[in-house]
């Protein structure tokens, strides 16, 4: 139908028109088999076909340090994507965690094709795709079936409104073995509205909550992304606070009094109050 013709760029990369806009594959310089992937100019996911394990982007580390920690070094998981992207969190799982099952739930079907195409998984890797939304194929998950899930879903760069209510993080929580975490990736700006009621929200499901971000995102000073990090049963804080600290860009945890009082009174979302995230300005894509 025409829809799928992909255009050649300089240096093998790919420009391609996929469900939600234009997706681009921009070769690594420093990488020979690395690859940034971009949807409508927003960078969405670096993949270091050599290396899985290396995770370039700031959030994508911090969610790495989630997975380093939900069980001992080693130990298989079963993890569950909501939004998949270049696919980097699951192949950064296969590649530290052999013999894990994941499942990666991404509504666009085209993106999905070009990154099985362009950037394939390793065969032996024990990885679903499942082409659907997030909220419907989570909802196939069994009961107590995830040591983990992880939400980074963005649809033009805001995560969709139907993802951001206490009706869709108490799906999260079915889907969970006890203690097992919940971690999303979460983009807001001054003046934080978003961010404080996605902490409400998740506040009012579960009850331990920490959150890592750069400093400066924390103090309203600029947009950018945090991670949230739920569970039902206590969090790895003193251990995620050390990792974070050390990252290339140091970022802060915070968790208990202090992110109850960062989230300021802010009320949980419902599906009836609802909204997408909020748009990132130009700014923050141009390099």
């Amino acid at each position: 139908m025409g829809r799928r013709r992909e255009r050649e760029r300089d240096g093998g990369g790919v420009v391609e028109r996929v469900d939600g806009g234009v997706a681009e594959l921009v070769g690594d310089r420093e990488r020979p088999r690395g690859w940034t992937l971009l949807i409508d100019g927003a960078p969405q996911s670096h993949v270091d076909l050599d290396d899985p394990s290396h995770l370039s982007f700031e959030y994508q580390r911090r969610l790495g340090h989630v997975i380093d920690l939900t069980a001992p070094p080693g130990r298989p998981l079963h993890v569950v994507h909501l939004g998949g992207g270049a696919f980097t969190l699951a192949r950064y799982v296969a590649a530290t965690r052999f013999r894990s099952t994941q499942q990666i739930v991404e509504v666009d079907a085209a993106l999905v094709q070009l990154v099985r195409n362009r950037l394939p998984l390793d065969p032996g890797a024990r990885i679903r795709v499942r082409a659907a939304d997030a909220r419907a194929g989570l909802a196939k998950v069994p009961d107590g079936w995830a040591d983990l899930v992880i939400a980074d879903v963005f649809s033009g760069a805001r995560t969709p409104a139907h993802l951001t209510s206490t009706e869709f993080l108490t799906e999260v929580r079915r889907a969970l073995r006890p203690g097992a975490y919940y971690a999303a990736n979460l983009a807001d700006g001054p003046p934080l509205t978003h961010l404080r009621a996605q902490i409400a929200t998740a506040a009012a499901v579960f009850p331990e909550l920490a959150l890592a971000a750069d400093p400066t995102v924390l103090r309203g000073r600029r947009f950018g992304n945090a991670v949230l990090l739920a569970s039902d049963s206590e969090l790895p804080v003193a251990e995620l606070t050390r990792r974070v600290a050390g990252d290339p860009f140091a970022g802060r945890v915070e968790h208990g009094r202090a992110l109850a009082d960062f989230t300021g009174g802010a009320a949980p979302v419902t599906d009836a109050s609802a909204k997408d995230s909020p748009v990132p300005p130009a700014a923050v894509f141009k390099s």
